[in-house]
């Protein structure tokens, strides 16, 4: 659709040339530049664009949540034809109430010591003063059943912490609902999340739309999954609006060269392959690292007693030198307690981790540090896992400091040769990570990582908090420190357009078990186990699709680690289960051509 022709009639939302500037030190710069669109009652708008394109400003912006030295330096945002921008108490009235928002960290947005219920009541009573607690009470159960989260009456009454990362979100669009909003705006809602639970979220997302009535402004970093959640995608570039149009005719005749950049750098899942004799897995070698029958439980006390939570049980896979290794699977499916015990950050209960045949599970702590040498860790989280006090080359230098190596004047010139190697300028080398992009300060956790020359890198979700060209360039840097240094590396990940990409061989993970290792070829082309094309029908793409979302998209949470069935913990979800996958566990059994599955369909 042509920016000159927006609809206007029974427009809900009319903004009209909206700019705003970051003011500082005397100096100013243009975030958004002469922003204009209308958004109508019960219709959903994607806005797409890299980091810095201005999405989460224009988010914020209307929902009169725009924090200094940002300020709205002209033109005009009208909701309901009053103008928000003239009068910002007015505004500041409508947020939280006619107009929603829902942020992108839900785990960090509820108070961790209140049941998720009492913030609900507590949120609609404090919008809505005339409804009786009974009624807020009431009416926070059927939203929370409304967003399909099971057992609502239950779930009313556990705190932020018993909830996954997918139900979380789903907590989050309760709240926000709460109010009966005639606007709401989801900034970046689906990217920490995993395919299906993201495919769950946009689909509850249609429905409470049709039924509430509610127009939906969709911040998003996918150009497949904005195409797939709105009735229009809007692009951002630059804070400009470049584009407008539906999804299909962006698709198919996008008209300004970012759209056009933007479409043809996708990654694909099925349109290229890669060659399985390419995978190291298929040579006699020795593994970097073994994982054979490893488990970890956590005690946890409640109001019911003493109970244990199975965060990790029978986890099996080999991982040889130049390989790149995923590990996928739902949030709550153990990758993140599997990462502390490849890491040594914790202890197995059972089973062993061997790193160049030395058990990492019962190395002594100096041993263990000495190993650490020769695996690092690059966690996912770019803002929370740099130090914000101290400086760039500190950071960088701080390992070598730790394990003794090289004086100082060795240390600084091996920091700055690490800085260029990752991408980032030398002129940075004494300030602090505050002004750092998301994309720069991974670059920098990477630099800290391999400054140690390791030869083993775990990366934990590191690219899932950035957008899709970021993400590019940092496969692009992963790929190149591979061909210079020969790292193996450990992708632990729910981003699988990412992991077809990099990786040579994959390992599925559900409800702390690895049901599925394959070669990447086999494992997009022929899976072994349900699951694992439940994930695959669920990933963004714009490709046609081999599998259907109609016939494998999950419903529902998994099981729980601390009540686990006697059978297949898949079983309740599985469309071809049957009635010995609900007595039997099965295990790992080889399907060929290093495949593994444990799925008895495969007998």
């Amino acid at each position: 659709m042509a920016l000159d022709n927006l609809r206007t009639a029974e427009a809900l939302l009319s903004v009209r040339d909206l700019t705003v500037k970051a003011e500082t030190d005397g100096t100013s710069r243009t975030i958004l530049d002469g922003i204009s669109f209308d958004l109508n009652p019960r219709q959903i708008l994607s806005v797409i664009g890299e980091s810095g394109s201005g999405k989460t400003v224009l988010a914020r912006t209307l929902a009169s949540w725009l924090p200094p030295p940002l300020r709205v330096t002209g033109g005009s945002v009208h909701f309901r034809g009053e103008d928000l921008i003239a009068d910002p108490k007015f505004a500041k009235s409508l947020s939280g109430r006619e107009i929603a928002y829902i942020g992108g960290n839900p785990a960090g947005a509820l108070d961790p010591t209140m049941i998720v219920g009492a913030q609900l009541v507590e949120k609609l009573r404090a919008v809505r003063p005339d409804i009786s607690k009974s009624d807020a009470h009431d009416k926070a159960i059927a939203l929370l059943g409304a967003v399909k989260i099971p057992a609502p009456e239950r779930r009313f009454h556990e705190y932020p912490f018993q909830y996954s990362g997918g139900m979380m979100q789903r907590a989050m669009i309760v709240d926000a609902l709460i109010s009966d909003p005639a606007l709401l705006i989801a900034d970046n809602i689906t990217q920490p999340l995993d395919v299906t639970v993201a495919a769950q979220i946009l689909k509850l997302m249609r429905e409470l739309n049709s039924e509430f009535s509610t127009a939906i402004l969709f911040i998003c970093s996918s150009l497949p999954v904005a195409c797939e959640a709105a009735d229009e995608v809007m692009v951002l570039h630059e804070g400009k609006v470049v584009e407008r149009q539906v999804p299909g005719e962006l698709i198919a005749r996008p008209q300004h060269a970012y759209t056009k950049d933007l479409i043809r750098e996708l990654p694909t899942l099925w349109a290229e392959g890669k060659s399985e004799e390419a995978a190291p897995a298929t040579r006699k070698q020795q593994a970097i690292m073994s994982v054979h029958g490893v488990a970890k439980h956590y005690e946890t006390h409640g109001k019911s007693g003493r109970a244990l939570v199975q965060a990790v049980r029978n986890v099996e896979f080999d991982v040889f030198p130049g390989d790149n290794f995923g590990i996928v699977g739902e949030s709550g499916c153990g990758k993140s307690s599997l990462m502390r015990l490849l890491t040594g950050l914790e202890r197995p209960d059972a089973g062993t981790i061997h790193f160049k045949g030395e058990n990492v599970g019962q190395a002594t702590p100096k041993r263990l540090r000495q190993l650490r040498r020769k695996f690092q860790l690059v966690l996912q989280d770019p803002y929370g896992s740099l130090p914000p006090q101290s400086s760039i080359g500190s950071i960088l230098e701080e390992p070598l400091i730790i394990h003794k190596i090289g004086n100082r004047a060795e240390r600084r010139e091996r920091a700055r040769a690490i800085m260029a190697e990752v991408g980032l300028p030398n002129n940075i080398y004494d300030r602090l990570p505050t002004g750092l992009s998301a994309g720069q300060r991974q670059r920098l956790n990477v630099g800290r990582a391999m400054i140690l020359e390791p030869e083993l890198l775990i990366m934990d979700e590191t690219l899932s908090a950035l957008d899709q060209t970021e993400q590019a360039k940092l496969l692009e840097l992963f790929q190149r420190l591979q061909e210079e240094h020969g790292f193996t590396y450990i992708f632990i990940s729910h981003d699988l357009t990412m992991v077809r990409q990099v990786c040579s061989r994959i390992a599925v993970m559900y409800l702390g078990e690895t049901v599925e290792v394959a070669p990447n070829e086999r494992l997009f082309f022929d899976p072994g186990h349900p699951y694992s094309r439940a994930l695959l029908s669920a990933a963004p793409t714009l490709e046609k699709r081999r599998y259907s979302p109609e016939d494998c998209l999950l419903e529902g949470e998994p099981p729980s680690p601390i009540d686990l069935p006697k059978g297949c913990a898949f079983a309740n979800r599985c469309p071809h289960a049957f009635d010995r996958c609900r007595m039997e566990n099965p295990s790992l059994v080889l399907r060929g051509d290093h495949a593994l599955a444990a799925c008895f369909l495969n007998d």
